[in-house]
């Protein structure tokens, strides 16, 4: 026979009770790295209790023309997944391709050999210290980023592709990939994209994500999420496309998904 029935304010505080508490959310704190002798800045988020086999690592890149604070605000990825160490880096001005041909904006390095590498060689500076002083999961190192920033994730495929697990980016071409010669280790790519793009045009970033399709062997797409097709790959780098009816801006639906596929991902062939 069964019990008497909670009054529902009851009922809604034993379900409180006994759900599982929510990850507790550390917000990101300054940091500064030195990179052949210039002072780097960006924004760290550490999370709460790190899990004991390490923590995942996910490097967010802004726009060009953004900030580390605004990329922190608008991926919230801190937020999204509390488990892992967060990473904002502030970008240095830049000449950009499509628009601030002066470079009075800040940005992030096109191709490789670029500006001295110096954003490359931030990248590995950022590395070296979080392994150095906190617990890192190798297997979980991702990079993600939005417009100029998108496309640096995918010179970090090109260049860096054996430290990072996958990559996540928003509204980018990729030059780097379409220019790169030699092979390029497949690797899982989420990329979000705009139809109504007027910056970095819907057929660019279809010609990029031919590209990316290419490199990891992905087949034909079937659902993934709301919005989102996957792409299964049989070397295990599926290609997932989220694709919107907005323009450039990166839009607000974006970032649980990404932590979803990043989540999702690891790097396979490692203990």
């Amino acid at each position: 026979m069964p019990g008497p029935r909670l009054p529902p304010a009851l009922w809604f505080l034993a379900v409180a009770v006994l759900a599982p508490p929510a990850a507790a959310v550390s917000e990101p704190l300054p940091v500064t790295w030195m990179v052949d002798g210039v002072a780097r800045d960006g924004l760290l988020a550490l999370p709460a209790a790190p899990p004991a086999a390490g923590a995942p690592v996910v490097l967010v890149f802004h726009g060009h023309g953004g900030t580390a604070r605004n990329a922190a605000r608008s991926f919230a990825l801190h937020r999204h997944w509390p488990e892992a160490i967060v990473v904002y880096p502030q970008g240095l001005n830049t000449p950009g391709r499509l628009t601030d041909p002066e470079g009075r904006r800040p940005g992030w390095q096109h191709a490789a050999g670029e500006l001295g590498d110096r954003d490359l060689k931030l990248v590995d500076e950022v590395l070296a210290r979080l392994r150095q002083e906190h617990r890192v999961d190798e297997r979980r190192i991702h990079a993600t980023g939005h417009s100029n920033g998108g496309g640096f994730t995918y010179l970090l495929w090109a260049r860096r592709g054996g430290v990072f697990a996958s990559f996540a980016p928003s509204a980018a071409g990729g030059a780097a990939l379409l220019a790169a010669r030699g092979r390029i280790e497949p690797r899982p790519v989420l990329h979000v994209a705009g139809r109504a793009d007027a910056l970095v045009t819907f057929a660019a970033q279809e010609r990029t994500i031919a590209r990316v399709r290419e490199l990891n062997r992905a087949g034909l797409g079937e659902p993934w999420a709301p919005g989102c097709t996957i792409h299964p790959s049989p070397v295990g780098a599926p290609v997932v496309t989220f694709v919107h009816k907005g323009g450039h801006a990166f839009p607000a639906a974006a970032p649980p998904l990404i932590a979803r596929f990043l989540r999702e991902h690891p790097r396979t062939g490692l203990p």
